[in-house]
């Protein structure tokens, strides 16, 4: 059972990720919600780079309860409320998903989160 990453060259890729995922029938299917830059003690922690580093470990933890880790993901979508934020979260991003194949993945600007506080937010989906 193998997972396949489709990229044709006749659609540009403009970042690290991967145009399309198969995931074969029969395979183990998990669907993370939305994780925030929230720890273990129910606080929100200060700026883009210490909640984006907080995301991907609430991640991991979500992935690992499940006998997963992140290079299982094979979809994420991430809500920014700056643009400017981007090339932060990028950064952090690729500690945890910064190796080939990608994950298929959206990023979306927003006006805000549940809590105005909140700086980012990334759901994924694993496969195994």
């Amino acid at each position: 059972m193998t997972i396949k990453f489709h990229n044709p060259k006749s659609v540009p890729v403009a970042g690290k990720y991967s145009l399309g995922v198969e995931v074969p029938p029969g395979a183990r299917v998990l669907h993370v919600s939305g994780q925030v830059g929230v720890d273990s003690a129910g606080k929100l922690l200060d700026g883009i780079e210490a909640q984006s580093e907080q995301v991907w470990k609430n991640i991991g933890e979500v992935l690992k309860a499940a006998g997963m880790d992140f290079r299982d993901i094979v979809k994420l979508t991430v809500f920014l409320t700056d643009s400017r934020f981007i090339p932060a979260f990028r950064e952090v991003r690729g500690k945890y998903v910064g190796q080939e194949p990608y994950p298929a993945s959206t990023l979306l600007v927003v006006a805000g989160l549940a809590d105005p506080s909140m700086l980012v937010e990334v759901e994924v989906t694993a496969a195994k």
